[in-house]
């Protein structure tokens, strides 16, 4: 997949995030890597494994499932959002 000019725009907005204009053309360049990676990935012949399986004995480990103390974490992610409203993300419509 190719990508260019147009198609970074469309995912800044999708993301909400500017890419500055002195790194659009090594973003472009990344994302195409990642894609033909993917490519790659989609012609290794699955057919006959376990969808579950692992080379961990026993599984993925698990850990506690404990929550965070901090009462300012909420504030702290909502300060970085680029945009935010009664303490949610405010993102761009995708359906139309």
């Amino acid at each position: 997949m190719k990508f260019d000019d147009a198609m970074l725009q469309r995912l800044e907005k999708l993301s909400m995030l500017k890419i500055e204009e002195n790194r659009r053309t090594e973003m472009i360049e990344e994302l195409e890597k990642i894609v033909g990676f993917v490519e790659v990935l989609g012609e290794l012949d699955t057919e006959g494994l376990d969808p579950s399986f692992s080379t961990l004995e026993g599984g993925t480990p698990m850990r506690e499932d404990t929550p965070d103390e901090n009462s300012e974490i909420r504030e702290i992610i909502l300060h970085n959002a680029p945009k935010e409203k009664d303490d949610y993300f405010v993102v761009p419509n995708i359906i139309e």
